[in-house]
């Protein structure tokens, strides 16, 4: 019979065991992608740019033909990376792009966890090239998207046929957050929450206003 442990299981993400990279988050590439709406697709890119900061992930941002065609990347991923200039490219595959691969590399982490427009070109192609060269692939679903919700969820099947892991963005953060009295990021994690957490966030606004309470009590 399994021994059960008080510790978390080893597919579980935390901020110290993955790279995330986010991918194509860009105006042009937006236009077309019909799978989610716009407006909950930039507020799901700030919750995970949000986690990805406060855990201090090791956080790659790419573009593709930004200056020429596609726009610049979200503001809600750039604020909140400043003083990163997103890797810009001409490959489909970010995965070919060399300096993508060197910054893998440099980071060192053997989990890639990534999102981006749109699922079935610009994240199908990194996520099986890098399952095939032996890393874990986390694919963070709706914050990712594509001209409609068949390229998309086909897309999401094949990476997953292929070993990918797929997530949400919500889950994302409370996933590195996960115990409520790691009190270093509670508060960080319950802002975020509130400004990007949809009806969850709004849940603790409502228990902090009429009860004062919270989860780490």
């Amino acid at each position: 019979m399994p021994i059960a442990k008080a510790q978390p299981g080893k597919t579980l993400l935390n901020g110290a065991d993955h790279t995330l990279i986010l991918i194509d988050h860009q105006s042009q590439m937006s236009f077309a992608t019909k799978s989610i709406d716009a407006t909950v697709l930039r507020n799901n890119t700030a919750l995970v740019s949000k986690a990805a900061a406060e855990f201090k992930v090791p956080t790659i941002l790419t573009t593709v033909a930004a200056e020429s065609f596609s726009g610049p990347i979200y503001d809600e991923i750039q604020s909140v990376f400043p003083d990163q200039k997103p890797i810009d490219r001409t490959t489909m595959n970010t995965w070919e792009d060399q300096r993508i691969a060197d910054r893998v590399n440099a980071i060192g982490k053997g989990r890639i966890v990534m999102a981006g427009l749109w699922t079935s070109v610009c994240i199908v192609g990194p996520a099986l090239s890098a399952l095939d060269q032996g890393f874990e692939v986390y694919v963070i679903t709706d914050a990712s998207g594509d001209i409609t919700a068949e390229a998309h969820d086909m897309a999401v099947q094949r990476m997953v046929q292929a070993g990918a892991r797929p997530i949400t963005s919500l889950q994302y953060l409370l996933e590195l957050q996960r115990d409520w009295a790691r009190g270093e990021t509670y508060d960080q994690t319950v802002k975020t929450a509130v400004a990007n957490g949809g009806a969850y966030g709004l849940g603790l606004v409502y228990a902090k206003s009429m009860f004062n309470a919270s989860e780490g009590h």
